[in-house]
């Protein structure tokens, strides 16, 4: 027999794992789809992520924290 305490964080857990879940659906239904052309045009205007300059890149952790 499961006690309340235990039933109150299974449940927790599941509604958590389902949100996020349904978020990780949300933001995959709105990114665009790109054609290999497409990419490729992209790619020439710029470059190849392996090429990407790291310097510039900007820690977005902290303003993306509730995802996790």
């Amino acid at each position: 027999m499961v006690n309340l305490d235990e039933l109150k964080k299974l449940i927790k857990e599941s509604v958590k794992e389902a949100i996020k879940e349904e978020r990780l659906n949300l933001y995959l239904s709105i990114i665009p789809y790109v054609s290999e052309k497409e990419q490729r045009e992209i790619e020439k205007l710029y470059g190849e992520p392996s090429k990407y300059n790291e310097k510039k890149f900007k820690d977005m952790k902290e303003k993306i924290h509730y995802l996790a």
